[in-house]
């Protein structure tokens, strides 16, 4: 547990005093006891029991007064409440390495066989959209909360030459940012329309026409200060690969890309540890998951690396984050649970003070 105001902490210091003053006047109390001729007649007549009574509204009075001033520290705790509504992005490698049979039948229709469990089992709250990568990245669907949409873009699935996993979890942080305008053409190719811009302009000219767009970047990115990697609840990305990048953008950038918007991206590393083959009997080829840059991508976005031998383990993983992302773990101020809790502890003094001692 934690404070939002821990310099408020200081006025508990106040209890120890009420609680020394408590005591004094019951001291005082004594001396005026010492009238009597014998102690054995006001003992008698309070009783043991009589004597604890006396002292439980004072203590469940200190007690409300100690839990109103932690209140007013405004004490907050990390709890797991319902999750909000999420748009959650599946990045699927479809590179021919997905053909391998290492994984029965075939990695890809194992993966497209886990992925469908993983649409059966989302909690309500959850929108999903799909990506497929190869050489390059394409939506396969847009973010929505049709469930036979789903199932039937799943099936869509096409194997293509080349692994492009930067490229995939680009468009996937597209596809989750629509108008964050994220294109992964300029962040392959570079963008373009500048230079169109700049035909038929005199060298000052395009010198000035690129310094406006440099201070309108600069001021965009003024405008969006970088998000705590992990901070963003409003969604999160799904990568599942097989194997190594053979083209496209590095995945580690691409993770940084997130990583500024906070969002998580949990990767899978798909298929048996030692690799598999793939290709007919004339062209036979070998492939071998990529853990270090997988690992990489999770550490730098706050999110975490799961490896899936079969078609078993990965609808395993998919049960396990379907679970997170309908709980959500929240740093929560529960200042006002403390402030109900004086409150009955006052009222509970003050109750038995009237009908024990009638005050």
């Amino acid at each position: 547990m934690q404070f939002l105001w821990p310099q408020l902490l200081w006025l508990l210091l106040v209890l120890p005093v009420l609680a020394a003053a408590y005591f004094y006047v019951l001291a005082r109390r004594r001396k005026a006891a010492l009238l009597y001729a014998s102690l054995t007649l006001p003992r008698a007549a309070l009783g043991p029991r009589q004597w604890l009574r006396r002292h439980v509204p004072p203590l469940l009075f200190l007690l409300s007064l100690g839990t109103a001033l932690l209140a007013c520290a405004r004490p907050s705790a990390t709890i797991t409440l319902p999750a909000d509504t999420i748009t959650l992005v599946l990045a699927m490698d479809v590179s021919r390495s997905m053909e391998a049979t290492d994984v029965s039948p075939t990695r890809l229709a194992a993966a497209q066989q886990a992925a469908t469990n993983l649409v059966t089992g989302l909690p309500a709250n959850v929108r999903l959209g799909i990506v497929s990568f190869a050489a390059t990245a394409s939506v396969v669907l847009a973010p929505t909360d049709n469930r036979q949409d789903m199932l039937e873009a799943i099936e869509r699935f096409q194997l293509q030459r080349g692994t492009a996993t930067g490229s995939g979890l680009i468009e996937a942080l597209a596809v989750l940012f629509p108008d964050d305008g994220i294109d992964l053409e300029a962040v392959l190719f570079g963008d373009t329309s500048e230079l169109m811009e700049n035909q038929g302009r005199s060298l000052d000219e395009a010198t000035a026409a690129e310094a406006a767009r440099n201070r309108e970047k600069r001021a965009r990115r003024e405008e969006r200060p970088a998000a705590q990697p992990g901070s963003y609840r409003h969604g999160a990305v799904i990568l599942l690969s097989d194997g190594r990048r053979t083209t496209g953008p590095d995945p580690v950038i691409a993770a940084r890309m997130a990583a500024e918007r906070g969002v998580r991206v949990y990767t899978v590393g798909f298929g048996s540890p030692e690799g598999g083959t793939a290709g007919g009997p004339a062209m036979s080829y070998y492939m071998q998951l990529d853990e270090p840059a997988l690992r990489a991508v999770a550490k730098i976005t706050g999110g975490e690396y799961f490896h899936a031998g079969s078609a078993a383990d990965l609808s395993h993983v998919y049960r396990q984050l379907s679970t997170r992302f309908a709980l959500e773990r929240r740093e929560t101020e529960i200042g006002a649970l403390f402030a109900a809790v004086a409150v009955l502890l006052l009222m509970a003094a003050s109750v038995l003070s009237i009908l024990w001692f009638r005050r």
